[in-house]
């Protein structure tokens, strides 16, 4: 899901060189209007099971449901998340902000209401969450053992639609994780949850995902397209391993000290740390940029040691 960090840049194609992006809000995921000039086509089928459709001409992940909804006949408010190259439910192949040219598209789509009625008996849930980019926060990881583990009602992948009366949809991820965290030791609540609808594992049509069009292959295959939060979307190179393993460090730091993983947004907070000096010039940015998320101290001096050793790896 990533540009490139460190050494030489490269190059990128604007997804509108004739078109200015309108300027995003700091936060302001997935609200882009940015339409790729190429016509880049992608593959697409219901996890659950449907017809393969294609889609092409969108620039953020609000467009790209759309499309899906349009070209698979479902409400786009019905898509919880999407997964490449898989119809399970697999929390490591969620779609992000970036999509393989060759990627193949599975959309989960809302399944069964429920609710679990919890004790917090402990300080942490051992919940992970993640959103989809557009609206709905959802269990991204669960801790083994712990109070939403033992429930056997909570699992991967489900909704959080609600908290008690207070109604989610709409919510951040990081805001649905401050609600849970605010509640006090001790406290029964109940959570209003919507699981994905099940797949069907027999169907053959997906014991082998088709390729997309070879004329896709820009740049020898080793290439994404970026839906930006700022800025058009882009074709880039793919992310090098040394870019990853950072992102992915950054994205254990979120996890650890806000409950959360976003690899877009530990993109951005990567990014936002390249071209800084020191601590306090990034902090600068970072509050600049991300202010909302409220990031402590301590998370900014371990994400900064994350970016410090990237850049001496590179040199080394």
């Amino acid at each position: 899901m990533f540009s490139s960090i460190f050494g030489r840049k490269k190059k990128k194609q604007a997804a509108t060189p004739e078109t200015k992006a309108p300027t995003a809000q700091p936060n302001d995921y997935a609200e882009i209007q940015a339409k790729p000039e190429q016509k880049l086509v992608f593959h697409t089928q219901l996890a659950h099971g449907s017809p393969t459709a294609k889609i092409e001409g969108f620039g953020n992940v609000r467009e790209l449901y759309q499309k899906i909804a349009t070209a698979l006949s479902v409400p786009a408010e019905d898509i919880l998340f999407c997964t490449l190259n898989t119809h399970k439910c697999d929390m490591g192949r969620l779609l992000g902000g970036q999509i393989g040219l060759e990627d193949f598209i599975f959309a989960h789509v809302k399944g069964e209401r429920k609710t679990v009625r919890l004790t917090k008996d402990a300080t942490s849930l051992g919940l992970t969450i993640t959103d989809n980019g557009a609206g709905y926060a959802f269990v991204k990881r669960m801790k083994e053992g712990s109070i939403v583990d033992n429930s056997k009602i909570v699992f991967v992948g489900d909704h959080i639609e609600a908290i008690d009366d207070l109604r989610l949809v709409g919510s951040r991820h990081f805001e649905v994780a401050k609600k849970l965290k605010e509640i006090p030791i001790g406290t029964t609540f109940t959570m209003t949850l919507v699981e994905p609808q099940k797949a069907f594992d027999m169907i053959a049509q997906r014991k082998a995902v088709p390729s997309a069009p070879s004329n896709q292959n820009i740049g020898s295959g080793k290439a994404t397209l970026r839906l930006r939060s700022q800025g058009p979307a882009t074709v880039e190179s793919i992310p090098t391993e040394q870019e990853d393993k950072a992102v992915n460090r950054i994205d254990d730091c979120l996890e650890s000290f806000m409950g959360i993983r976003d690899t877009e947004l530990s993109t951005t907070i990567f990014e936002a740390g390249k071209e800084c000096s020191n601590t306090t010039e990034f902090n600068e940015k970072l509050l600049t940029q991300l202010g909302d998320f409220g990031f402590p101290e301590v998370f900014v001096f371990d994400v900064w040691g994350v970016i410090s050793d990237a850049r001496k790896e590179r040199i080394q």
